[in-house]
């Protein structure tokens, strides 16, 4: 009886071992993924660009604990130095990573290029205007700034910039080899590379000496004060760049990151160094405006306890400003656009308002076979934050003959327009007014508005009306829980030859809070031709 009771243990145990084993592997697999997307962080930080970031990007950067706010971190990072955001291409990036590719390959030697002196600068500053190498070192006439004289280097290289911007016109950087290794290091004083002066024997005397007129010991590289004095023999010739302070602070300025150009994006946005970004959300809509074209109306939507109210006019006032450039795949501006956003709230109402959602939208036309990139800029205007956000528009080719449709807008605020539309207008369809919920969020006490459109319909010759059955499904996980069949046409809000425009509200009394979806099937029963559409909302408590 014992041993079938430790039987019957031991078979328990192995089957819930059996059964926690994919959690635990699950959970290890989590894990590994985490640890390599923080590795992947760290690599990024401290080998990436860590010659190019500022220091209070690199605090900021140590301070973030989630992935989302270090990617976003980094996705602005390279979109503070593109050079032209309405590229496609990031070109500081791309030359970036291209000369930590050029640095591994010519300056390795015992570590990666990009940790040597020569790796550095080449990253940070790019390819010199001149280099002069001495790969073997040798006999060397110094020049009269160098003093005169003959003597013998190490092996070193001289790079020649032209100009660099927050260092100067015409700098000289030498790279010296004292071991002959191949470890070549930034040299701060010209005499660095003297073979003769550096290890101290005799021979390679300057000019000065040569005529008595100094004594070793009154080279800069012994008596570092005299020197710096800019006064003596050994100093008659050398020019004032080549003095000890100006070295110091020309190699101290030479391996600080670059000056980050700020784009303003039309002298509208000014990126926020503590890269506290406004978060916001973007969508599109497609709908056929003719044979060639498509209009998208893109929508902008922000939270109202995301921007900053102050007091103006005994109003709370929020005020952002938004930037918007389109372009095509062969970088074609196609158009630029920019508006101001006003928020205004009496002081006792700004509890509740800051419960809701602003939003703006801009209508674009477009031709419907090609494709499109969009950059989106908003910026708060009392406290400075800045969100970005690119994205693809890819207008659809909506055909002549088969029956297709649009996008399907899911709005709490459909309502039929009274008065004819200004050209400017937002939210505005036709004759109908449409405040998409970007967030798909409605509460079960809002109404849940569908708007579609539908082309290529038949028409009754007869009537000249198309004869369309339109079916609404409420689903959840894919289970049907109410249907709305309109057989006579009630949600047909307009038709012509080219298009339908359906119109319909449903109620979402009773729903308990969760995923749905609302799929709309049209059935045109002329011939018997469909299309089917579905769309995903979320019920929250209200």
């Amino acid at each position: 009886m014992m041993s079938r009771n430790y039987w019957t243990t031991g078979l328990f145990l192995v089957v819930c071992l059996a059964m926690l084993l994919p959690a635990v592997a699950q959970r290890g697999s989590r894990a590994v993924q985490s640890e390599e997307m923080e590795d992947y962080y760290e690599k990024w930080l401290r080998e990436d660009v860590v010659y190019i970031i500022s220091d209070e990007e690199r605090a900021v950067f140590q301070q973030l604990s989630t992935p989302e706010e270090k990617e976003q971190f980094i996705e602005q990072f390279w979109f503070r130095r593109d050079p032209d955001p309405r590229t496609a291409h990031n070109e500081f990036k791309e030359e970036h990573y291209r000369r930590i590719a050029y640095a591994n390959e010519r300056f390795t030697s015992g570590n990666p290029g990009w940790q040597t002196d020569r790796g550095r600068i080449y990253i940070i500053h790019g390819e010199p205007d001149g280099i002069v190498s001495r790969p073997t070192g040798g006999s060397y006439v110094r020049p009269l700034e160098e003093g005169g004289g003959v003597t013998a280097v190490y092996p070193y290289e001289k790079w020649r910039y032209r100009y660099l911007e927050g260092v100067g016109d015409d700098i000289e950087l030498e790279f010296v080899d004292p071991s002959e290794s191949g470890e070549f290091r930034l040299a701060t004083f010209h005499w660095e590379k003297d073979a003769i002066i550096m290890g101290r024997v005799p021979g390679g005397q300057s000019l000065a000496r040569q005529t008595g007129l100094a004594t070793q010991a009154d080279h800069p590289a012994y008596t570092p004060a005299a020197g710096g004095a800019g006064y003596g023999p050994e100093n008659w010739y050398r020019r004032q760049r080549d003095a000890p302070f100006q070295r110091y602070e020309t190699i101290a300025r030479v391996g600080a990151a670059p000056v980050i150009k700020y784009k303003d994006l039309k002298e509208l946005v000014e990126v926020n160094i503590r890269f506290e970004t406004l978060p916001f959300e973007v969508t599109e809509q497609y709908f056929r405006l003719n044979e060639a074209q498509v209009l998208i109306p893109v929508t902008v939507q922000i939270k109202n306890r995301d921007v900053s109210f102050e007091l103006e006019n005994n109003q709370q006032t929020a005020r952002l400003a938004v930037y918007g450039i389109v372009a095509s795949l062969t970088n074609r501006i196609v158009t630029e656009f920019e508006d101001d956003i006003v928020i205004r709230y009496r002081p006792d109402e700004l509890e509740e308002g800051l419960l809701k959602e602003s939003a703006y939208q801009k209508v674009l036309p477009l031709e419907s076979r090609n494709r499109y990139r969009i950059d989106l800029v908003v910026k708060d205007l009392n406290s400075g934050r800045v969100g970005v956000i690119r994205k693809a528009l890819i207008p659809p080719a909506y055909g002549e003959e088969s029956l297709e449709g649009s996008s399907l807008v899911l709005s709490d605020s459909i309502q039929p327009l009274e008065t004819v539309p200004g050209a400017n207008d937002m939210f505005v369809l036709g004759d109908v007014q449409i405040l998409p919920r970007l967030n798909g969020e409605f509460t079960n006490t809002m109404p849940l508005g569908v708007y579609y459109q539908v082309y290529n319909a038949s028409l009754d010759q007869s009537t000249l009306e198309p004869s369309l059955r339109v079916t609404y499904n409420l689903k959840r996980n894919g289970e049907l829980l109410r249907t709305a069949v309109d057989e006579n046409g009630e949600s047909l809000q307009f038709f012509s030859g080219r298009r339908v425009v359906i119109l319909k509200e449903l109620s979402l009394a009773g729903l308990e809070p969760g995923d749905y979806q609302i799929e709309v099937e049209v059935h045109d029963r002329l011939t018997d031709r469909r299309i089917k559409e579905t769309g995903p909302f979320f019920v929250v408590r209200g």
